[in-house]
């Protein structure tokens, strides 16, 4: 790979084509309309190009976390509704009429206030297990408040609930799903819209598709507990220095890794003030692997605030690339051999690793 500015040290390449094929995914699965996740800046790849990506597949709006967030997307020309998944705090309120944000609201203290400025559009947070935010489902105080506030809001566009095991325990989405059910019944009406199914529960068809499905990590590239998506990113990084060590010679902080025998030590310019977990160096229940050349060689030593490095048995040049996910190594096995999770990896991607885009804009 020839070296640019924005390929000299370390960079994700970004397949937009891939995202909305995943998204597409979703869609054929489930058969609802989509409210995709991009919280937390598209979960690290950029939250206005993947918002201009999926507009080709309509979908209903877009998830946020932020009235910063909100705010960006709005000032790029994005002007399907947004929903703030976060709880509506005070200092939020002004922002979100201004912006436009549907915010999510679960306490009865929250909606006074905001039908207190104005009747704007909102949705309900129902929470049914995940013991986060909105409004407990077995909460007869709250409930009851909320209710009675509910019977002159117009602007209660939806509500919704948040499965917390849908990918590793079938039993709980199913009571979480009744659960919410049974609270929606007991409101004045029901709203516009419902929704409760995130990637894991989207991708087992309509059982829990609702009016929307709010996929995130799977759009993304991150196994669900379904079938596997299109891998989205590739986060590589080149080599910037090589050297020869013999058996017994220790590698970074703490002298933790000592060569086995005569072997090639390649620094890679990526380390943990980019995205790269330290806990990578430390992981010893999978091998920390990255693809460099046409081998998969393992990451040595503590990860330091700006490199790694990797070990090898045979040649390797400065210049050359090291795909740490996304390539051979996926981004969930580099996300295990982490000890965390895909969206850990993806949303801790530093703003110094250069975005690259390819496909639809």
């Amino acid at each position: 790979m020839t070296s640019s500015p924005d390929t000299a040290r370390a960079w994700v390449d970004i397949d937009l084509d891939a995202l909305v094929a995943n998204a597409r995914a979703v869609v054929a699965d489930c058969g609802s309309r989509l409210l995709p996740m991009i919280k937390a800046n598209g979960y690290g790849l950029g939250a206005v190009p993947v918002a201009r990506a999926l507009e080709s597949l309509d979908p209903w709006g877009f998830g946020i976390a932020t009235p910063e967030e909100g705010a960006l997307l709005r000032n790029q020309g994005i002007t399907r509704p947004l929903l703030l998944t976060s709880p509506l705090v005070p200092e939020w309120i002004g922002p979100c009429l201004e912006l436009g944000l549907r915010p999510a609201i679960g306490d009865p203290s929250a909606l006074r206030a905001w039908l207190a400025r104005a009747d704007a559009p909102f949705h309900l947070e129902i929470d049914t297990g995940m013991a986060r935010a909105g409004v407990r489902w077995n909460d007869e105080v709250a409930l009851a408040d909320i209710a009675r506030q509910l019977e002159r809001a117009r602007g209660w566009e939806g509500a919704f609930t948040h499965f917390h095991s849908a990918d590793t325990d079938p039993a709980s989405a199913a009571e979480q799903w009744r659960r919410f059910q049974a609270t929606l019944d007991r409101l004045p009406r029901r709203p516009t819209l419902t929704h409760a199914a995130n990637s894991a529960a989207a991708l087992q068809g309509r059982c829990y598709a609702g009016d929307l499905v709010r996929p995130g990590i799977f759009l993304y590239g991150g196994g669900a507990g379904g079938p596997e998506p299109r891998p989205v990113a590739a986060l590589r990084a080149r080599v910037v220095a090589v050297r020869t060590l013999e058996a017994g010679d220790t590698v970074s902080y703490d002298a933790t890794w000592k060569a086995p025998h005569r072997c090639t030590i390649a620094t890679v310019g990526i380390g943990y003030a980019d995205g790269l977990p330290r806990a990578t160096g430390l992981a010893d229940h999978e091998p920390r692997l990255v693809e460099l050349g046409q081998v998969l060689a393992p990451m040595v030593g503590r990860v330091t605030m700006d490199m790694c490095m990797v070990a090898l048995d045979g040649p390797v040049a400065v210049g050359e690339v090291a795909t740490i996910f996304g390539g051979r190594v996926s981004l969930d096995t580099q996300a295990r051999a982490a000890g965390t999770i895909s969206y850990e990896l993806l949303t801790a991607l530093g703003p110094r690793v250069v975005r690259r885009y390819s496909g639809t804009a």
